[in-house]
């Protein structure tokens, strides 16, 4: 089992720290990069070592800036070369309550609460700006928990003067900060420290001795939670969670107890836990995490349990059915080909360790948390802990992306009723909206070009910050595309960023969604590259593909639109398509119709 992964063992983790670190770095995998800063309230070193190993594990490999001790805010406000030449793609500013300047007093009146919680704010707020003013990185800001000791006690959450008002006043205003500017995350130590409680999160007598903020006992907890949202602004969230049926979405065996006898509804305490952890599950879903079922039965008798009448879930909201008596390693594999999806983007849940220790073996890339069967509480805790789908917004697309993968089954079977491709891409009734870069959509496009894509030509890796960057320098093209048809809206499923450099432009990247591939969205982007580089006055366009693991099946991507081989070094490819002497036109046709792109 993963040591890094909830419920971890903090003893064996602390021992075996620096071994996992090394294994890590020596795994046969390419890491992602990224450049994380941390301006620090309190002793940091601690919080590092185990932020490190968890985005390793998550294939990130952070190179770190730390401030001096406690100089947080100096760093921030005023310039700071070391940060500058250091340029860095993460800020994380790590304060806790104890870096609160002002401090509550007994009998101060509401006006002059609000007033000290004000400036307390407007101290942060400078950091932000300042932060924001220098630096094109993304700034994660610790929320504050409640301090260890109240000595109003019960009277502390009635008076204007108590810790309370203060911490939740303050926690309110940076909320509203993040919501309104982009690139600002909050990295929610309220909520931790009130699941850890609060004789877990802190203890004066190492404050006293090493100035650390949270207990050394509770670090990995704050790392893991951290690198969470790391993960989640690098689009590292996985994107579908495979369920077992039995004593995991219901209590009970259906094959044995029949739909009428499983534990599902109030009339149990039993069933109470399971139709809560349902409850659950579909509030995932409805912010568009994936849902599939991976059940050793009979197909119809797995599918009964859907008819009870108290049940939560139903059929239609799950994107894949596996019932069958295969090994469950080879039905998740089966999954992730019908979703299109890589295997390291599923997490599997299953009350049974040995169900679990299988698909640990089969599929080492499938996420499989550990947990007590039976105990459903374990199932949400492991789920939330290990940030498996930690979302840092919310979109349109998320919400429909269940609807999108059944919309992508409809179309499977209507291809395999006509008589010819062609035939199957002209009845899509195909229409895409090609445009620049638009603000709406800046999150999404960056957490596009942060995930392992098979159509990826270049991987290279931008924060929402260089997304907006470029999206306002005149020297990029920037392209999005967004693709519907007669089933629906395949949402934003193209990224295309080239640089121009006098009469050259060069793409730096190019990605797009494994759901429409071979549908023409290909042929439509580059339609409106080639105008845009034309309009540009742009005599050569320069296309890069670097190989990768999974991206061998667009190896020969520009061969095969037009371009000339320029270069070739073990794999890693440079081309070239002349304007001066080809149309505008890709050599494959389309059928889709397209929105005309407005001109930046």
């Amino acid at each position: 089992m993963n040591l890094l992964t909830y419920p971890f063992d903090i003893a064996m983790l602390r021992k075996k720290q620096k071994t996992i670190r090394r294994e890590l770095l020596e795994k046969d995998v390419v890491l992602l990069e990224k450049r994380i800063a941390i301006l620090g309230g309190s002793t940091t070193n601690m919080f590092r070592d185990f932020l490190e190993l968890f985005l390793l594990d998550a294939g990130v490999k952070p190179i770190f800036y730390e401030s001096e001790y406690a100089k947080y805010y100096e760093e921030a406000v005023f310039q700071n070369d070391a940060l500058s030449e250091f340029a860095p793609d993460i800020i994380f500013v790590f304060t806790t309550s104890v870096n609160l300047k002002e401090q509550p007093s007994v009998f101060e009146t509401k006006e002059e609460a609000k007033a000290r919680i004000n400036r307390e704010y407007a101290r942060y707020q400078s950091i932000w700006d300042g932060l924001a003013a220098r630096y094109h990185a993304v700034i994660i800001q610790n929320n504050f928990e409640m301090p260890a000791y109240l000595p109003l006690g019960s009277l502390d959450a009635v008076l204007w003067s108590g810790w309370r008002n203060t911490i939740e006043s303050l926690n309110a205003q940076i909320a509203a900060y993040a919501l309104t500017h982009a690139g600002m995350y909050v990295h929610d130590v309220h909520y931790l420290a009130s699941v850890l409680g609060m004789e877990q999160w802190f203890d004066l007598s190492q404050y006293s001795a090493y100035k650390l903020a949270v207990r050394y006992e509770s670090m990995p907890f704050v790392a893991l939670h951290a690198a969470n949202v790391v993960k989640a602004v690098l689009g590292k969230t996985k994107k579908c969670l495979v369920l077992d049926l039995d004593n995991t979405l219901w209590g009970g065996i259906i094959g044995d107890d029949g739909m009428e006898g499983i534990q599902i509804g109030k009339e149990t305490p039993e069933a109470e836990a399971y139709t809560a952890f349902q409850r659950y599950l579909l509030t995932l879903k409805e912010r568009g995490v994936l849902l599939a079922v991976c059940s050793k039965n009979e197909e119809v008798v797995a599918k009964s349990g859907f008819s009870h009448p108290d049940t939560v879930l139903q059929l239609d909201d799950f994107v894949a059915f596996q019932a069958n008596w295969e090994p469950k390693d080879q039905n998740i594999r089966a999954i992730a080909r019908q979703l299109n999806i890589g295997l390291d983007s599923l997490v599997f849940l299953d009350d049974n360790p040995a169900e679990r220790a299988i698909v640990r073996q089969g599929v080492p890339e499938v996420a499989v948390p550990e947990v007590t069967g039976g105990d459903v509480v374990s199932y949400i805790r492991a789920l939330e802990r290990n940030g498996y789908f930690e979302p840092i917004a919310i979109s349109e697309d998320d919400r429909k992306r269940s609807e999108a993968y059944r919309e992508n089954k409809k179309r499977v079977e209507l291809e395999a009723s006509l008589g010819s491709y062609e035939d199957f891409l002209r009845s899509l009734d195909m229409q895409a909206e090609i445009a620049s870069f638009q603000p709406i959509y800046y999150d999404r496009i960056a957490q596009l070009t942060n995930k392992s894509n098979q159509f990826n030509l270049t991987t290279f890796r931008y924060t929402r910050a260089d997304i907006e960057r470029m999206a306002k320098d005149s020297r990029y093209i920037t392209l999005y595309g967004r693709l519907q048809d007669r089933f629906g809206d395949n949402g934003l499923v193209s990224v295309i960023i080239a640089e121009k450099e006098r009469s050259d432009v060069h793409i730096r990247l190019w990605l797009m969604s494994c759901r429409v591939l071979k549908r023409g969205m290909e042929e439509a982007m580059m339609d409106v590259l080639l105008a845009r580089t034309r309009l540009a006055g742009g005599k050569k366009l320069i296309g890069y593909y670097y190989p990768t693991a999974k991206n061998g099946m667009v190896r020969d991507f520009y061969g095969l639109h037009g371009f000339s081989l320029l270069e070739d070094v073990a794999g890693a490819t440079v081309w070239v398509y002349d304007l001066a002497t080809k149309d505008t036109s890709p050599v494959q046709r389309h059928f889709i119709m397209v929105k005309e792109a407005e001109v930046d």
